[in-house]
């Protein structure tokens, strides 16, 4: 039976934990619902736009929808797996990199994840906006504001609310789309090539198959970053195949479609722009269905932005935490999304007028700053601890886990730098990846050195001190 303090916690609208342990008698959801969640959680215009690199280097649209199935299918496994940590351990995604770095070492992959949720927002800003510009009139200084809070609003409801929005939303979003995809395929299969269309020279090219494969399995990786958030409120039962497999499927086949529309897209018309582009295609259909495409697709993105905006928070909060105690109250959510929507808005407005270009770019760095960390993530939680955790020391900045874990540390910034050779930008290029014609591989690279590297430096730890402390009994029924 649960406490009357715990109780009161499941009572009103707006959701009270944050980087705290939930409790097993407020643990609900079905393993299913992940499906749909991480569905819509992709289903977005930015992931349409990572579809758009293949084909703007030369690769024919065959080949840049494979290197999409093939990366996808490679980044989303890692991302699938970090869905079984939450319902064991009740705790946010970010916050459980303590065990691996320490309370104070874990900032390294903090700060990058930040970097991530920020950078994600600015750009479904920057797209939200110009899809409402079609209907009304657009306006930065307006929208931008507005939109960012409509975001926080729902970040600050919370997890139901982040959940119940992106499952029905999977339902509109399957019927607008799968009408404009076949619109699209038909259409442009029937209509005579345009000159300056990049499917009139398009071929096999290594670097564009290599870089698309690339940026589509980067993509993904970086939802890692969230996915325990998600799962956390699951039963700590919930079956671990089901609910990988779940999240998997419902990741993939959004970014594999969406991404597919892409090249489809970028193939056929010149300069493709995402809201153009849609709400050209959905035209076909009957005028004015275009635009219905294009809003759709911004509530999607109003969505995903208070996933991206509940993330931050989090991870914010694990990083004070860890330098000066917190409590984890409605409060100091409040005041952790309202800086977050501050910080996201400022960046929105000085971000420059090629966003793909810069959305490309930013791709790019997110891998290279998450690929360590989550290779060292999983290594621990399955291979290392094998999923066994004193989840009141992880909460403990002083606790057995300790500041700053050297090995998780080590095995990060070793396995960040491997990748150097390999980074491939508009403003470096290494020499491994000059050698291969411009193609980035540096994840592949960051993730089996890092991840091998803890599993070394882990040989001589003490497994059996997560044993002698108290788990998560000490945490049933508190408010931390």
């Amino acid at each position: 039976m649960s406490s009357p303090e715990t109780a009161t916690r499941r009572e009103g609208v707006i959701e009270q934990h944050s980087i705290d342990y939930v409790p097993a008698s407020e643990r609900h959801g079905k393993v299913w619902h992940q499906g749909p969640f991480w569905f819509t959680g992709n289903f977005v215009l930015p992931t349409m736009v990572t579809g758009f690199v293949g084909p703007a280097m030369g690769l024919s649209l065959g080949f840049s929808v494979l290197a999409v199935v093939l990366g996808v299918g490679f980044g989303t496994f890692f991302m699938a797996f970090h869905a079984n940590q939450g319902p064991r351990m009740g705790l946010p995604q970010m916050i459980q990199s303590r065990a691996q770095f320490g309370s104070r070492g874990a900032v390294v992959p903090f700060a990058a994840t930040v970097f991530v949720y920020v950078g994600f927002l600015v750009f479904d800003t920057i797209l939200a906006a110009q899809g409402i510009g079609l209907v009304l009139p657009e306006a930065k200084l307006f929208w931008y504001p507005v939109l960012i809070a409509a975001s926080i609003v729902i970040a600050v409801v919370g997890h139901d609310l982040l959940h119940f929005v992106q499952r029905w939303l999977t339902y509109l979003l399957i019927v607008v789309f799968a009408i404009i995809t076949v619109v699209a395929i038909v259409h442009f299969s029937s209509t005579p090539l345009a000159v300056d269309a990049p499917a009139a020279t398009a071929g096999w090219d290594t670097t564009a198959f290599l870089v698309q494969i690339s940026l589509a399995a980067g993509y993904n990786i970086s939802y890692s970053v969230y996915v325990s958030d998600y799962t956390r409120y699951l039963p700590a039962n919930a079956p671990a195949k089901k609910l990988i497999g779940s999240v998997y499927a419902g990741a993939t086949c959004s970014a594999v479609w969406l991404m597919s529309l892409g090249a489809i897209l970028a193939s056929y018309l010149p300069d493709p722009d995402p809201i153009l582009a849609v709400r050209q295609v959905g035209d076909l259909v009957f005028p004015g269905f275009g635009t219905i495409a294009v809003i759709v697709s911004v509530l999607a993105l109003i969505s995903i932005m208070g996933v991206n905006a509940y993330g931050a928070m989090l991870t914010g909060t694990s990083a004070v935490d860890g330098f000066k105690k917190v409590r984890p109250t409605v409060r100091l959510r409040v005041v952790g999304l309202t800086a977050v929507g501050l910080g996201s808005l400022l960046v929105a407005l000085l971000i420059p007028d090629n966003y793909i270009g810069s959305f490309t770019t930013f791709v790019l760095l997110m891998l290279y700053f998450l690929v360590p960390w989550t290779s060292v993530n999983l290594v621990d939680f399955y291979f290392v601890r094998r999923g066994r955790y004193a989840i009141g020391e992880i909460l403990n900045p002083n606790g057995v886990y300790g500041r700053w874990a050297w090995r998780g540390v080590l095995a990060y910034l070793i396995g960040f730098l491997s990748m150097v050779p390999f980074f491939s930008t508009s403003f470096y290029v290494g020499p491994v990846a000059e050698l291969l014609g411009g193609a980035d591989f540096s994840f592949v690279v960051g993730l089996f050195v890092s991840g091998i590297l803890y599993l070394v430096f882990s040989r001589n730890l003490d497994h059996g001190a997560d044993a002698r402390v108290e788990g998560e009994a000490e945490l049933e029924g508190s408010n931390r």
